[in-house]
């Protein structure tokens, strides 16, 4: 019995298919239509994202979406990420291999025909030996009135499909991974200037105490105290050029480079532009994630197993055919009196096996129902990643501007305590204090820039990028399509 699947809204279902096809139907039919998808229970999409702002229909992220940062090294790093990177390219011979299984599955619906062709030589004792030529073509073809070389083909190239969708997984996370590693050589660089000038301010106030010292109005607790100070700032500087130099090595790897090769010239967070990301209606997610959309095909294939399963319960019909020439004389082979032929039809129908068959049914049913529940997780946590995303961005928002203000608060209290300290009105603690808020505030700023930044890219990468979807799989059958 057949069935008929559509991408959307054909959920025609033959009586009698089993139970288990009928509670796939509603979950499979119209997974990549979000008219009707959005009204499946069993997907549970929500109308709209609790923590998005503004109108729901927003445009889609551009493919290029990282070239709104405005850092033109960036948008070179992202591409020669495109070119070089090894996971990618490793994906791509995966979608190669996929391809030729395709090509494997699908010659089972076809006739296999070889050519035979012998000479020999025989004899006993000392009689005169014969000869035997012979050439023979041999045909075999398996009618699939079960279908089930049909599904097996299908499963094949619902895998292919899959294994499509699985580079552009690998694509989004590599694009993702250089942005925000990039980001991380800029907050580096960052913190590394606001370290030295840090050390460079606080060598400052430590020669005011030295010269007071050497006038006897500053004592030794408070030119130690200032001393250390100065030395924490010290020591913030390694541990900083540590990141700065490992991250760049990890973008090297990245974009398929030795890390000796690369130089990243970085500059300040600063000039990032943060990007207004708006994530539309979440029913869009069903089509914009690439990992969603592989999940999907994935349980196509599932399903196409368990009909290649369960076809091989029933009986195969083999047909096979030989025609050719034989003769003891080469001369006469190519002749009508050497021709000759045979025809056969055989049927086999499995009897005993020791259930290999149908533990082989219930395998791929386990596996079906296995790759459903993966299904429905890739598309909550979709929705789960958009909503994380959103929320960060939102407070991280709020929470640098904040810090810019706590910032400009203590550099304000600093200056004013440098100033008195110059005048001699104010005492070492409090100097201490004011260094201290403001080396923190400022390191703090870059951390939670840093952190938003990451939560932008986060949401680009939770709505998918800028992927869109080949016009190859998007014309591509449908899943589960059972056509005999």
């Amino acid at each position: 019995m057949d069935v008929k699947w559509g991408w959307g809204s054909r959920r025609a279902v033959h009586r009698g298919r089993l139970v288990a096809m009928l509670v796939l139907a509603p979950l499979l039919s119209g997974c990549l239509a979000t008219t009707e998808t959005a009204n499946d229970p069993v997907t549970d999409v929500p109308p709209v994202y609790r923590a998005a702002t503004g109108a729901p229909k927003a445009a889609l992220p551009q493919q290029d979406w990282w070239r709104g940062f405005r850092s033109r090294e960036l948008t070179e790093l992202v591409e020669r990420a495109h070119l070089d990177n090894l996971d990618i390219a490793a994906a791509v011979a995966r979608i190669e291999q996929a391809d030729a299984q395709t090509r494997i599955a699908g010659a089972a619906l076809l006739p296999l025909v070889t050519f035979d062709g012998s000479a020999t030589r025989s004899g006993v004792g000392k009689a005169p030996g014969t000869s035997t030529f012979s050439t023979v073509l041999n045909a075999s073809y398996e009618i699939d009135l079960w279908g089930k070389n049909r599904a097996a083909l299908r499963a094949a190239e619902y895998t292919a499909v899959a294994s499509r969708f699985d580079r552009e997984v690998i694509v989004l996370s590599t694009v993702a991974t250089v942005i925000n590693t990039y980001f991380q050589i800029l907050a580096a660089q960052d913190r590394l200037a606001i370290a030295r000038d840090n050390v460079a301010a606080a060598t400052r106030i430590l020669n005011v105490y030295q010269q007071r010292s050497s006038a006897g109005t500053a004592s030794g607790l408070d030119l130690a105290q200032q001393q250390s100070l100065l030395a924490q700032q010290r020591a913030m500087i390694p541990p900083l050029d540590q990141t700065l130099r490992q991250n760049i090595a990890t973008l090297a790897v990245l974009i398929g480079e030795a890390p000796a090769r690369l130089t990243v010239r970085g500059g300040s967070l600063q000039r990032i532009v943060p990007q207004r990301v708006t994530p539309g209606l979440p029913s869009d997610l069903l089509l914009q994630r690439p990992d969603i959309r592989e999940a999907e095909a994935q349980l196509a294939a599932a399903d196409a197993n368990v009909d290649n399963a369960r076809a091989a319960l029933f009986p195969s019909i083999q047909l096979t055919g030989q025609g050719g020439f034989v003769s003891a004389a080469l001369q006469t082979l190519i002749m009508p009196q050497s021709a000759i032929y045979s025809a056969t039809a055989s049927l086999s129908q499995p009897i005993f096996d020791g259930f290999r068959l149908w533990s082989t049914l219930e395998a791929q049913k386990g596996r079906r129902t296995e790759l459903l529940q993966d299904y429905r997780k890739a598309i909550l946590s979709g929705f789960a990643d958009v909503e994380r995303a959103l929320i960060a961005i939102r407070d991280l928002t709020e929470q640098e501007r904040l810090q810019i203000e706590a910032v400009a608060t203590a550099r304000r209290a600093y200056e004013l305590s440098e100033t008195q300290l110059t005048a001699g009105t104010i005492d070492i603690t409090t100097v201490l204090n004011t260094q201290k808020t403001l080396f923190q505030e400022q390191d703090q700023l870059v951390v939670v820039r840093l952190t938003r930044m990451q939560a932008i890219v986060s949401l680009f990468q939770a709505l998918g990028g800028g992927w869109v979807i080949p016009e190859d799989l998007a014309n591509a059958r449908s899943p589960l399509r059972a056509s005999k």
